[in-house]
């Protein structure tokens, strides 16, 4: 059964092991802890001779060589090398193995990063820094450099999303952005005004400076620890609901941020800030307790159903962030976006389930009436058309019937004016004019009716009127109205005794005496006019002196 010295992983010191089936499998160290042999004798460390960290079995002894140069890595040498340092929160001198990584002080329980401490120690032994630049992680909010005393014209390295603070005795003095500094009094007017600084540029100053990363901490996840009690604004009933989600948070401002919450400490990462799987965080109990508060109070002042809360997380979101904020700002911190990705309903509650049928049966309640109402609009809409497709046909009847009255006068028209221009046209082939035509018929009816040819015309009119044979029975022959024959009977009147046959021979005179039969006029004594050799023809042509019409070729009557 071979022996074979193990470190310590929190201590860093030795302690002896055995390998074989019946060996021991813990160890005590002298620090407290228990070193379990079979998993922490792989050990990792610094090779002395490549200088690059390898993992290797401690049982191997001297045999364990380095991977890289092939060059033994676990020799008694090596193992008897210690390093010591002080630790970097009590001040207390440690002692470890060189290669060693890390190293809890066993005074104030601090994790000390040993290759960190043993280079900040080896500057402070050789001299001043010359260059002051962030050797943190990403992860890392704020960083405190391991060196306290600088020279004047050293170089400061602010890289982009990063902030460095002075601080003297727990004061933030002067605070530099990202850029290439280089540290004179010129540099320094807060630190100068509170402090007396040597006025040679060689001199040396006493100061802390603090690293504050800038950039947004993204994905950092909460839940709620346990249920939210709240009353639904829709049906009033009690549930417990849960939520989770993400946030993003970042420094809005420095000075806040270190002088109440960091103190004293060298380095803050999100997981002190925020917490993790196993530690808890300054901020996650009041982020939480914050959330569980205001999501009741949101969900409570925009009404917001729980059974539709899915819709609302966005908004539901935007609300919880502004509030939060405002706490978040004493500290100098603030959330960018602040996101609730899920809420969890108690499926099993008793509540929910009776919540749940009042939406199912008020939704069928809502859809019923809808349907009720459509229905009902589209009857009024059905009959509205009926209505107006009955009037419609109401008036289009009646302007047919209008219609066919109107065409059925027009024809009667067109067959009157039609047989008027017949019985003209014959006139007109018979020599004479239709007045003429109606004079000579008035003038027979007369004679039929024992009217005298003496006495003036106008009364042979009156006494025609008399009989009862009148404008109707003379209308009737010709099928004219009243208007028709005015002209007739102003021919009648002008003719005087229309009813008689003219005399052969007579003439009318210019001066209006009617029915000379001399030569002479008695009434102006005028002479007879030469009779006319002119003829008209039936046809209508006028002014005709030969024996035959030039239009029709019809012969000259006799």
């Amino acid at each position: 059964m071979a022996k074979f010295a193990i470190a310590c992983p929190k201590c860093g010191k030795y302690a002896e092991a055995k390998t074989g089936f019946f060996a021991g499998k813990k160890i005590d160290c002298s620090c407290g802890n228990t070193i379990h042999v079979r998993t922490d004798k792989m050990a990792v460390r610094k090779c002395p001779h490549c200088g690059n960290q390898v993992l290797y079995d401690q049982s191997k002894g001297k045999d364990a060589l380095c991977p890289v140069c092939s060059e033994p890595i676990n020799t008694l040498a090596e193992q008897q090398q210690a390093a010591e340092f002080f630790c970097g929160q009590c001040g207390v001198r440690l002692n470890t193995s060189v290669s060693a990584s890390t190293y809890v002080c066993p005074v104030c329980d601090y994790e000390n990063q040993v290759q960190e401490r043993l280079t900040a120690l080896k500057m402070r032994r050789e001299g001043l820094a010359g260059i002051i630049k962030y050797e943190g992680d990403n992860e890392t909010l704020v960083w405190k450099h391991p060196l306290e005393d600088f020279n004047f014209g050293s170089q400061l390295i602010v890289h982009e999303s990063q902030e460095a603070v002075f601080f003297k005795d727990g004061q933030a003095l002067d605070l530099f952005g990202a850029g290439r500094y280089l540290l004179e009094t010129q540099q320094l007017p807060l630190f100068e005004k509170a402090f007396q600084l040597p006025t040679d540029t060689e001199g040396t100053f006493h100061s802390e400076i603090y690293y504050i990363n800038l950039a947004t901490q993204m994905g950092i996840k909460w839940g709620t620890d346990s249920k939210v009690r709240l009353f639904d604004p829709v049906t009033g009933l009690h549930l417990e609901i849960g939520a989770s989600g993400e946030f993003n948070i970042r420094v809005s401002n420095s000075r806040k941020l270190l002088l109440k919450v960091i103190g004293t400490t060298d380095r803050f990462s999100q997981s002190q800030l925020f917490g993790d799987g196993n530690t808890k965080g300054f901020f996650r109990s009041m982020v939480i307790t914050q959330v569980k508060s205001y999501l009741a109070q949101t969900i409570k002042e925009k009404a917001i159903p729980i059974l539709e809360i899915d819709s609302e997380l966005l908004s539901l979101s935007e609300a919880l962030r502004e509030k939060i904020n405002a706490s978040l700002a004493e500290y100098g911190l603030t959330m960018p976006e602040f996101f609730v990705s899920r809420v969890v309903t108690p499926d099993d509650d008793p509540n929910f389930c009776r919540m749940k049928e009042q939406y199912a049966q008020q939704y069928l309640s809502v859809r019923e009436q809808q349907i009720r109402k459509s229905e009902a609009e589209a009857a009024a809409q059905r009959m509205e058309v009926e209505a107006v497709t009955a009037a419609r046909m109401k008036m289009i009847g009646a302007q047919g019937e209008a219609e066919a009255l109107k065409l059925k006068a027009q024809a009667e028209a067109e067959a009157l004016k039609m047989q008027a221009e017949a019985e003209a046209m014959g006139m007109r082939m018979k020599g004479y004019t239709y007045q003429q035509e109606t004079a000579r018929q008035v003038g027979l009816e007369a004679m039929k009716n024992g009217l005298t040819g003496g006495g003036a015309g106008m009364s042979a009119i009156g006494e025609l009127a008399g009989l009862g044979v009148g404008l109707g029975a003379v209308g009737s022959m010709a099928h004219l109205t009243k208007d028709a024959i005015s002209p007739v009977l102003e021919t009648v009147v002008q003719t005087g005794q229309a009813a008689v046959p003219p005399v052969s021979g007579a003439w009318t005179c210019a001066c209006g005496a009617k029915s000379v039969t001399g030569n002479f006029c008695s009434n102006c004594g005028a002479k007879k006019p030469a009779p006319s050799l002119s003829w008209t023809c039936a046809c209508g042509q006028t002014e005709l002196t030969g024996n035959f019409c030039q239009n029709c070729g019809a012969r000259k009557p006799e």
